[in-house]
């Protein structure tokens, strides 16, 4: 007869240890290893920082150093060749069911390691345990596991800890987290992050992956009302006991009535809320689109119907290929508003890519394009000008 274990659990109870041991590894992967360490966004207390640096060792095998530096390329390098694990470019199968060799392969390139590794701990139980003796963690915990619950029973519930962020971080979230789902905030291309649902539970939070591209440095992953980190309320809980001191989060716009002339904190608090800007300002655009086709239903039947195929274009504006580009250029060329809004809104996405401008040359820019809006006679662009100017 096998060993039972200390623990003679039915098959059921099995299921529930299983799930709550591994649901244990993904706190501590998204508290711990993503935003923690790769992006700074909170600190842990020393006890809890380092029992999920034991928990890691024990359960995934998984190095802090190689884990963060990994992350870190891929929003560096997010949907190019040098991505570590992009489904845009090795597909969505191999990412999905093959990623933890994409990860593995990318921890083996020690220059990967030493450029975006820094930071992470460097004491000697990390240099002389954690990092060096990843299989004898593993090895305690399939015997603890079989020592508890038996032998099946153990062996059954130590391969779902091994199994388990491979498939769901390695997988599911480089994965599907960059192929499917809906977006709140238009990254910049090429990055295709989605969010899978807007209930963060089975992956602690990580299922909002395009806000997280967003707003990397946030500790809280949800930012509609109708989304939910469950990493995020672990956090606030965390914090609460004075575990943990969250250091950034997304920001949240604020309004006031509108400065006549914008000013240094107007171009700061446009710069910040940029996603939220490039929100509003696609709701404007469709408007403008709408009071354009109306208008061209009445003069010009022909126009509006070439314009009528370019209503998909405007909600992927920065996706479009060079030829899609070309098609919506022809299409509003007989349109002065519609052209007119397209072009000044490349114009206010190059607010906050001009890195080396100086502050001054940042609020002349602003002030000039709210003027040029104001007067330009298209009701969409200047209402959407005024609220602009109540950023705060």
């Amino acid at each position: 007869m096998l060993f039972s274990g200390v623990f003679d659990l039915p098959w059921w109870g099995g299921v529930l240890v299983a799930l709550g041991l591994t649901h244990v590894t993904i706190a501590a992967v998204t508290i711990f290893l993503h935003r923690c360490q790769a992006h700074r966004a909170l600190d842990l207390h020393p006890a809890v920082s380092h029992f999920f640096r034991f928990w890691l060792w024990a359960t995934t095998g998984m190095v802090t150093r190689e884990w963060a530096a990994i992350h870190r390329k891929h929003h560096a390098k997010c949907e190019t060749p040098d991505d570590p694990h992009s489904p845009q470019v090795y597909g969505l199968n191999r990412v999905l069911w093959l990623g933890v060799f994409l990860y593995v392969k990318e921890a083996c390139n020690r220059e990967t390691i030493e450029r975006y590794g820094h930071g992470t701990p460097d004491d000697w139980l990390e240099r002389n345990v954690y990092s060096r003796l990843a299989v004898v963690g593993l090895t305690l915990m399939g015997l603890a596991d079989i020592a508890l619950f038996g032998v099946v029973p153990g062996v059954l519930i130590f391969i779902t800890q091994i199994v388990w962020i491979p498939f769901w971080a390695a997988g599911v979230i480089n994965g599907i987290g960059h192929f499917w789902g809906y977006r709140n905030w238009d990254t910049p291309p090429p990055d295709a992050s989605r969010n899978m649902v807007p209930w963060g539970i089975v992956v602690g939070g990580e299922e909002l992956h395009n806000n997280h591209h967003a707003f990397p440095a946030s500790a809280k992953l949800s930012s509609k009302w109708y989304e939910f980190d469950l990493g995020w309320f672990y956090i606030r809980t965390l914090e609460m006991l004075g575990l943990a001191t969250v250091k950034k989060v997304a920001p949240t716009p604020r309004f006031e009535a509108p400065k006549p002339v914008c000013d240094a904190q107007t171009v700061q608090a446009v710069i910040a809320n940029r996603y939220d800007v490039l929100q509003r300002y696609a709701k404007s655009l469709k408007r403008t689109y709408s009071e354009e086709l109306e208008r061209l239903h009445r003069w010009s039947p022909s126009q509006a119907e070439a314009l009528k195929p370019m209503k998909a274009y405007l909600s992927r504006l920065q996706r479009l290929s060079e030829a899609e580009r070309a098609r919506l250029g022809e299409a509003v060329a007989n349109s002065r508003a519609l052209a007119l809004a397209l072009a000044m809104r490349d114009e206010l996405i190059a607010l906050w890519e001009r890195s080396s401008a100086s502050t001054e040359q940042l609020v002349h820019h602003l002030q000039d394009w709210c003027h040029r809006a104001e007067t330009s006679g298209v009701a969409p662009l200047a209402e959407f000008s005024r609220r602009l100017r109540c950023y705060a």
